[in-house]
């Protein structure tokens, strides 16, 4: 087995970053100032498979922005930090709650405010134009980019590491 996919194997807590990993990493803005992000949906299927697995799915974002919140809720994503300048120490509260540690932690960013957060945990993943150090302190680094399918990729490797593919998969094959 892959190293990658051993250490993967271990998580039961998998946070992902917003901007630049769920999203294509671009930031617009309506001319009224409100904010709008793009998500793929095939990602957000990935999530509820991963989470109905057992993983628990966490976001921890930079940012502060009301579309994330109701993205988090329609994937059933309860686990949200917002406006996190510390990402390792928001990771720490979120083990914390959950009776969880590092051994059992996955990451995934994309930028080196990611670095801590992700050299931290038993996993790490990001996106292929991630910055160049988080590329190498990356376990797995994804084929598909931000915003169109790599959450959705390094999903589907938990959920293969840990062997629930198959009995996921079940539920949507004739």
């Amino acid at each position: 087995m892959s190293l990658y996919l051993e250490k993967a194997r271990r998580v039961k807590l998998m946070a992902f970053d917003i901007d630049g990993v769920m999203t294509d990493g671009r930031l617009y803005f309506s001319p009224a100032g409100d904010e709008l992000k793009a998500f793929f949906s095939r990602d957000g299927l990935g999530l509820k498979m991963l989470a109905k697995s057992g993983v628990r799915i966490a976001i921890i974002t930079g940012r502060d922005s009301p579309i994330v919140l109701r993205r988090a809720e329609n994937l059933g994503i309860s686990l949200v930090r917002q406006g996190v300048e510390d990402k390792r120490a928001a990771m720490a509260d979120l083990l914390r709650d959950e009776a969880l540690d590092y051994s059992q932690a996955g990451y995934m960013g994309d930028d080196v405010v990611d670095l801590a957060v992700m050299a931290a945990c038993a996993f790490s993943a990001t996106v292929p134009d991630a910055h160049p150090l988080v590329r190498r302190q990356a376990d797995y680094l994804a084929d598909a980019p931000a915003g169109a399918g790599a959450v959705r990729e390094v999903c589907e490797v938990l959920l293969q590491a840990q062997d629930h593919w198959d009995s996921v998969m079940a539920a949507y094959r004739p």
